[in-house]
């Protein structure tokens, strides 16, 4: 599917609020977003509309739209409804998995790896939780557990960003193994050990 204006301007944006560069309580201009992108506003208006929905930004009478705040006492709910639908979706995934899946799991996990600084970690970390649990075949699943990702992400980075270093993810390698020998039980308890190490 080919990306539209608009989803080039969400994803800018997200990844901007995500990692902190847009802070919380700034004002998005329609005119400059515009300017930046040389559209029209109406794609920068679907771009806001989304951004809202996802929870990063607000629309305030006579103010304008702005970057939410991050809540931080709403990590602890994000993390606790990744385990659950997370779980769901990857035990779905790996009845319906093949090899090819398999195999794309562990390439996103080495890039994973190899990521040499926490933003692209972050954009690679997300890519691989989405490749396990893409062959569950479950789009409205898939898209909630999307929309978390992004929650947690910006938590990571308020937290985490100073203290990131490059390593070896164990718990993304045990996951593609145990998914290699369709040990769903092994992956599901991997995988729900890993997200709750953020708490």
């Amino acid at each position: 599917m080919t990306a539209t204006i608009a989803d080039t301007i969400y994803h800018s944006l997200s990844e901007r609020i995500v990692a902190g560069d847009l802070p919380a309580g700034e004002k998005l201009r329609q005119d400059h977003i515009a300017r930046e992108f040389d559209t029209s506003h109406v794609p920068v208006r679907e771009a806001l509309l989304r951004l809202e929905a996802h929870g990063l930004a607000q629309s305030i009478p006579r103010r304008g739209t702005r970057v939410t705040a991050l809540d931080p006492g709403e990590i602890l709910e994000v993390i606790e409804m990744r385990v659950s639908l997370e779980i769901l979706a990857l035990t779905h995934a790996i009845a319906k998995q093949t090899q090819d899946d398999v195999d794309a799991a562990e390439a996103a996990r080495l890039a994973c790896d190899e990521a040499e600084d926490m933003q692209s970690w972050e954009v690679l970390n997300r890519n691989f939780h989405r490749v396990i649990l893409t062959p569950c075949s479950m789009p409205r699943l898939l898209a909630t557990i999307d929309d978390l990702h992004i929650a947690s992400a910006r938590h990571l980075f308020a937290n985490w960003k100073h203290r990131w270093t490059r390593r070896v993810d164990k718990d993304h390698a045990a996951i593609v193994q145990a998914m290699g020998r369709r040990d769903t039980t092994a992956a599901c308890e991997i995988l729900r050990r890993h997200l709750r190490r953020v708490r």
